[in-house]
């Protein structure tokens, strides 16, 4: 089989190249292609292996060195400074109260917040779905770098007890712990591994086909009723999953 060119590596889609170079350099770093020290290709060289504009070259190398991760030298050229820091970002818990964590430099914004949205109720092995939930899209950033897109089901009878305020600054599993009234009587969490479509390229800023984390999360009442559920999808290089096995 043919191996497959670095022009062909960039994606024709509408995630911005010098995004795709980007998170191809930062992949050679991690990989230790270019290793810490190492001088690395000119922006020249670079445009001519990839196919496109010095200005794209620049980008992308401006992007990589805001993160730490290269460092310029007027007349000698541009040097790996560090790895990528992938527990940096985020890190999945597996127990009920790390799942209630939040990153304090963590900032969510909504892009999206729509009433009167249903689940079937086939799409899951455990709890009830409810007759109706508030969606909301939320992104997670940390330093203006989006980590996390998740889509957030919220039962809609929970709306009273539920401060406004809190959809925007909570983790999701925080939005239905502790209100009055309500008790979880279980939860869940399921981890899939898959690749960046061109939405979720676009929303988190990767290439298409970079590594990407699925987690579902769900929170069932003492009557069985699924009253949370959301669908987290976490850039692969800036989340780090840690599972104690033994006690």
């Amino acid at each position: 089989m043919q191996k497959p060119s670095s022009t062909d590596l960039l994606e024709k889609s509408n995630v911005a190249r010098y995004i795709q170079l980007a998170s191809l350099f930062r992949g050679r770093i991690e990989r230790g292609d270019w290793a810490i020290g190492a001088r690395i290709p000119t922006v020249e060289q670079l445009s001519k292996e990839f196919g496109v504009a010095g200005m794209t070259i620049r980008q992308a190398l401006d992007q990589i060195e805001k993160e730490g991760l290269i460092e310029r030298f007027r007349a000698k050229g541009t040097f790996v400074r560090a790895r990528p820091e992938r527990d940096l970002w985020c890190e999945v818990q597996t127990d009920w109260n790390g799942l209630l964590m939040s990153r304090a430099d963590a900032q969510i914004e909504v892009l999206s917040d729509t009433p009167g949205a249903t689940l079937a109720q086939a799409d899951f092995d455990h709890g009830t779905v409810a007759p109706s939930y508030r969606h909301l899209r939320r992104l997670h950033r940390r330093q203006n770098v989006p980590f996390l897109v998740a889509d957030v089901y919220v039962d809609e009878k929970l709306q009273p007890l539920i401060p406004e305020e809190n959809y925007s600054t909570t983790t999701a599993m925080r939005l239905v712990s502790d209100l009055p009234g309500v008790r979880v009587a279980d939860a869940r969490q399921i981890l899939s591994v898959a690749s960046a479509d061109v939405e979720t390229a676009q929303l988190l800023q990767l290439s298409m086909n970079d590594p990407i984390v699925l987690v579902q999360r769900l929170a069932i009442d003492e009557e069985g009723r699924l009253i949370l559920v959301a669908n987290g999808i976490y850039r692969g290089d800036k989340v780090r999953i840690d599972m104690k096995l033994l006690t």
